[in-house]
């Protein structure tokens, strides 16, 4: 089978099919290392959404001992899908929507690209409003006479909600406009410098609890050893639930990967170790707020807020503002850019697929979403549903079915003599196992089945991955009776 090059310019393209194929999705050149890939995993944890999630683990009642191995076991668990999802895009230097096209199709690949793509649209907006929160907190610090435009509203967000909105909107589209260097220069920088600002609230929060008052089980809950391990388990799951988007389309950042070992190392330091480093920090400073004021604050934006001195008050906002950017950019910008480019290459470019998304991001009016808790609820668990069905049927197929092996230039290949051609471009095995995956998990999600539809994902991935390899064998077995 074809191996991919270190540098896609030595490879000619020409036989390519301009349905498939432009130079954002084509083989590219592999000269990330370690780092980058830890700093990856940097931003995408160190943002106001990790920092809710690591905090919420704390009150469920649990001990603190019992809270980390719950969070290192679900953790781990990403790692285990992290490092299987970045194998094939790694090795064929190609991202998440190309990598599908071996299961689904080179046409019908653009299935699994547009759920993850709306997925990311969605969040994009909702991200970028958590952040323009913070940012708001900066401006009336900095500049009072501005709190006369927080009453005004238009379309339910007031004028400087539109301000500080529209000025990180713009900020973020020139990181990305830059392209893939750009980005990866950002997040280098961003996840680490979240650290030193977090450690240093952290210090200053303890020293004004005093560090008796400082302690890891946040909740008055009794439970009972069969209540506590079940807690556990859904803890476990919450987690690996949290980060099974981004880890899904993680093949985006792994096709720059100078190899398979900076990969895995990169996602051990980044996840197991920075994850727990990250939990424990913010558990520190959310057990704080209870003794500094009064009650327990689990949002970082409002800690921040709520600060007396001026200046810790705008550097701890500017990093959340900064982290915000990060997630947003690595988990739901790059995502729906090459998302959107694969659905029409010819015309939509990376920088044309971002910006759609950017754009659209705008007129869903996230502060009206993320105002209504239901409506984001029915809106991503509708989506979410099918991340868990897709996760099983690439990895079946990939790993199980196709041993690893890809042909990299039959995934920009219209000849229907292809391996991935298929049925005029479209698997119908896949399409067949996605849905039927993707019904069942919403009917989990959307069912009174108390705390089962926290191991939706992995429900879908398992039931996603049976049908599929069912599904090929039936398909394998009437061609073999066709010849």
């Amino acid at each position: 089978m074809a191996q991919p090059p270190q540098d896609s310019h030595h490879r000619s393209p020409h036989h390519y099919s301009e349905r498939l194929h432009n130079a954002d999705l084509a083989p590219t050149k592999q000269n990330w290392n370690w780092y980058n890939i830890l700093a990856f995993w940097l931003s995408d944890v160190h943002s106001v959404g990790g920092y809710v999630v690591a905090a919420s683990l704390f009150a469920l009642g649990l001990a603190g001992w019992q809270v980390l191995i719950s969070l290192l076991i679900g953790i781990c668990i990403v790692q285990i899908f992290a490092n299987l999802m970045a194998r094939p895009s790694q090795k064929a230097a190609v991202p998440f929507p190309v990598i599908c096209r071996l299961s689904f199709g080179v046409f019908g690949a653009n299935i699994p690209a547009m759920i993850r793509g709306l997925i990311a649209v969605v969040w994009y907006g909702i991200q970028t409003y958590l952040a323009s929160n913070a940012l708001t907190i900066v401006i009336l610090r900095l500049f009072p006479g501005m709190e006369s435009l927080a009453g005004p509203s238009f379309l339910g967000l007031s004028y400087l909600g539109w301000i500080s909105f529209m000025l990180l909107w713009c900020l973020q589209a020139i990181v990305f406009w830059r392209g893939m260097d750009s980005i990866r220069r950002f997040i280098d920088w961003s996840g680490p410098a979240v650290y030193v600002v977090m450690f240093a609230l952290a210090a200053w929060l303890v020293w004004q609890a005093g560090w008796a008052n400082i302690s890891f089980t946040l909740a008055d809950i009794q439970l009972s050893p069969g209540e506590q391990l079940w807690q556990m388990v859904i803890a476990a799951a919450i987690v690996a639930g949290y980060f099974a988007g981004p880890t899904l389309n993680f093949g985006d950042f792994t096709r720059y990967a100078r190899s398979f070992g900076d990969v895995k190392r990169g996602n051990f330091w980044g996840l197991p170790v920075n994850f727990l480093v990250f939990s424990a920090t913010t558990v520190m400073m959310v057990s704080a707020t209870i003794p500094v004021f009064g009650e327990m604050i689990d949002d970082p934006i409002e800690t921040v807020s709520r600060l007396d001195s001026t200046f810790i008050a705008v550097l701890g906002a500017a990093t959340f503002v900064t982290t915000t950017i990060g997630i947003n950019i690595v988990a739901n910008f790059v995502a729906p850019a090459f998302d959107f480019s694969n659905m029409a290459p010819s015309k939509i470019s990376f920088r044309t697929g971002g910006f759609i998304a950017a754009v659209g991001s705008i007129f869903l009016t996230p502060w009206n979403l993320f105002s209504n808790p239901e409506i984001i609820h029915y809106t991503v668990d509708l989506l979410a549903a099918a991340i868990g069905p897709l996760y099983g049927i690439i990895i079946m197929d990939y790993y199980r079915i196709r041993r690893g092996e890809i042909d990299v230039d039959a995934l920009f290949s219209t000849d229907p003599n292809g391996p991935y051609w298929y049925r005029n471009g479209i698997n119908p095995a896949a399409v067949k196992a996605v849905i039927a995956a993707t019904v069942i998990g919403i009917v989990i999600n959307f069912l009174p089945l108390g705390d089962l539809g926290h191991f939706s994902v992995f429900i879908g991935g398992l039931l996603g991955a049976s049908f599929y390899a069912m599904a090929m064998r039936r398909a394998t077995a009437a061609a073999a009776v066709a010849s």
